[in-house]
């Protein structure tokens, strides 16, 4: 069994940056991928970015230049780091791991709050 923690959330001025971390609780080995998603107020959650557990990360076009996600398999974390947000990036973001033979599993989310 697999659970996430995500942590780093909070408020910050548009232009300031943010970093988002996620940590894993359980089977790591079982783990094959991990992901960020985002839910905006009246929206439906969004892939923000995945990254395999080699390292290889993928983007959402959205995100392309300002957020980075990266992953310490040992430590079992990964991160998400939001820079130049807006105030339009006001959500909360959920980390997210693909799990063989299982459903995934997902975290209880952390808010971030972009004020203009």
């Amino acid at each position: 069994q697999v659970q996430l923690v995500e942590s780093g959330g909070g408020s910050v001025q548009a232009g300031g940056s943010l970093r988002l971390s996620c940590e894993v609780f359980g089977t790591v080995s079982s783990i094959y991928n991990m992901a960020w998603y985002r839910q905006r107020p009246g929206n439906q959650r969004e892939l923000v970015a995945t990254i395999t557990t080699e390292g290889a990360p993928n983007y959402a076009d959205s995100f392309k230049g300002r957020f980075t996600i990266s992953i310490d398999i040992l430590r079992g974390t990964i991160a998400l780091q939001m820079d130049t947000l807006e105030p339009e990036d006001t959500a909360v973001y959920y980390c997210n791991a693909g799990i063989r033979g299982s459903d995934p599993a997902w975290g209880q989310g952390t808010q971030v709050t972009v004020s203009s």
